[in-house]
């Protein structure tokens, strides 16, 4: 759904704005495409000619979500998933802005190719989208992209997707570079080496499947070897999906040290483990993969305190021939941007988290990080807003998403709460259900 953009104003609802530290009652009044206030008792009186009022009646206000790690196919890939497919979905799930991933056919590792992805995601896209570009040529790991051109062309980040750099040279050249023009490194820390030939993690669970495990050190050992490196270079360095209590305790010493290091975890990190994995059920074959429950409930605590900045869909389509095999010969990856929302409230629901810290980590904090302007409702912000209804019960028909590819994790999942109505620019871009008007 894309509506008419007319001065809107959201009534009656519980704003909720990390960026200001708000959580109350309160209107959100937009007019040509930017938040004009959001505050309590602006009222039906005090808004411009022609306002469509939409009365929230006590439904959650709260800045769009801003997914920093998803792959969508464009170019090269587009039948697993395209620009508009993608954003259609992310609407669906409340996020306003997805930030996709370098891994496509040719790479993002060229000027000419981000410039291809943003005039194309302007031309059918929903909602926004920007490039993390490549962090080597040809996600190779050998020799460092053109990051300052790339920078300027439009890329907001530097990674190479769910590929590390195993050589520490090559990575301290680029945090030392990229340091120069305050860009951001995002890393995948995995020992390419100690996983071999590991399809899960390692552990009892495991060996009962008899399937070769990953051991947390394959994570732990890459992300030490990182902290060192950005304590010798001074560079902006950013984990991209963390997994295990390991990789905690070495990220906060390093915080603690005054290094600029920030880190992500993936929804389904937070929200399962290894047993769901059950009987060899593929589409729960991830990278990293799914941990213990003390691994889970380590990384929902990170979430909680801050340590752990972002909160990430890790949204990776794969088809049917690549997901129904025996389970060690199944590609990883698992679609996340419609469910990131629903699966997150679970965890609000379980008082795992707070309401305010979760949309911190998957609006605010990422917009911050990577220097969007979304990520708030203050005034003069663009008005990417979502609209959360916390309480309509509801089971995922995986039929229903909006992805061209139906690989979730959450097949036939119940939830509590969804995004009732995605906002972007000022426009209505998905509606659940019609809401009364005020």
């Amino acid at each position: 759904m894309l509506t008419e953009r007319r001065p809107l104003l959201l009534a009656n609802a519980r704003l909720i704005d990390p960026s200001r530290d708000l959580d109350g009652p309160g209107d959100v009044l937009i007019a040509d495409g930017v938040i004009r206030e959001a505050r309590r008792g602006i009222g039906a009186a005090g808004v411009p000619e022609g306002t469509e009022i939409i009365n929230c009646n006590g439904m959650v206000v709260a800045p769009g979500l801003v997914d920093m790690r998803a792959f969508i196919g464009e170019p090269g890939a587009s039948h697993r998933e395209s620009l508009a497919s993608a954003s259609q979905a992310a609407a669906a799930g409340g996020i306003t802005t997805v930030i996709c991933q370098p891994d496509t056919n040719p790479a993002i590792d060229n000027s000419a190719t981000v410039d291809f992805l943003l005039r194309r995601a302007r031309d059918t896209a929903i909602v926004n989208i920007h490039p993390m570009a490549a962090l080597t040529k040809g996600l190779a790991g050998e020799e460092m992209t053109e990051i300052g051109l790339l920078k300027a062309a439009g890329a907001v980040a530097f990674t190479d997707a769910d590929k590390s750099v195993m050589n520490a040279q090559v990575m301290r050249r680029a945090l030392t570079y990229a340091r120069d023009f305050d860009a951001l490194i995002v890393h995948y820390t995995e020992d390419v080496n100690l996983v071999g030939e590991g399809v899960m993690n390692e552990g009892e669970f495991a060996a009962r499947l008899g399937l070769h495990g990953v051991p947390t050190a394959a994570e732990a050992v890459m992300l030490e070897r990182d902290m060192r490196l950005v304590a010798l270079t001074g560079g902006r360095y950013h984990a991209a999906a963390l997994s295990c209590a390991q990789s905690l305790d070495i990220l906060r010493k390093a915080r603690e040290a005054g290094h600029a290091v920030t880190a992500s975890a993936s929804i389904n990190h937070i929200t399962l483990n290894e047993t769901d994995v059950g009987p060899y059920r593929t589409y729960l074959k991830l990278a990293p993969p799914l941990r213990t429950e003390g691994d889970r409930m380590a990384v929902i605590a990170a979430v909680a305190s801050g340590l752990i900045d972002v909160v990430v869909s890790d949204h990776n389509p794969q088809d049917v021939e690549t997901k129904r095999l025996p389970f060690a010969e199944a590609a990883p990856g698992a679609v996340g941007l419609e469910t990131m929302l629903a699966a997150g409230l679970r965890l609000v629901h379980g008082n795992e988290i707070g309401l305010p810290a979760l949309i911190r980590a998957m609006s605010t904090r990422p917009a911050e990080l990577l220097g969007l302007p979304g990520g708030t409702l203050r005034a003069g912000a663009p008005a990417d807003i979502v609209v959360i209804d916390m309480d309509t019960p509801w089971v995922l028909d995986p039929i229903d998403l909006r992805s061209k590819c139906k690989n979730t994790p959450f097949d036939e999942a119940r939830f509590t709460g969804r995004a009732a109505r995605t906002i972007v620019g000022g426009r209505t871009v998905f509606e659940h259900a019609a809401q009364p008007a005020a």
